[in-house]
């Protein structure tokens, strides 16, 4: 099957959003989890690299979430394949 320059375009754009999306996630997963550790002073009673991993990291995930959904409906009523409400 081959596709449209259309429908390549499409593909194209969609796999750009996610790969940024991904390396968000991983960036926030990995990368601040692992230099978290050194963040060693107390907030609220807590250590702050504890608030950074089990706090920060799932307002980040949201925020990714509506993103992409915003962004994905957004590309599809561009491309004319968004569902019909």
């Amino acid at each position: 099957m081959q596709l449209t320059p259309m429908q390549k375009r499409y593909w194209r754009r969609n796999l750009r959003i996610t790969s940024v999306l991904l390396a968000i996630w991983f960036v926030v997963t990995f990368v601040v989890a692992y230099f978290a550790r050194e963040l060693d002073f107390t907030f609220l009673g807590w250590p702050f690299s504890f608030w950074v991993a089990a706090q920060g990291a799932l307002i980040v995930y949201v925020v990714i979430i509506w993103y992409y959904a915003r962004a994905m409906n957004r590309l599809d009523q561009e491309h004319g394949v968004a569902e019909e409400e």
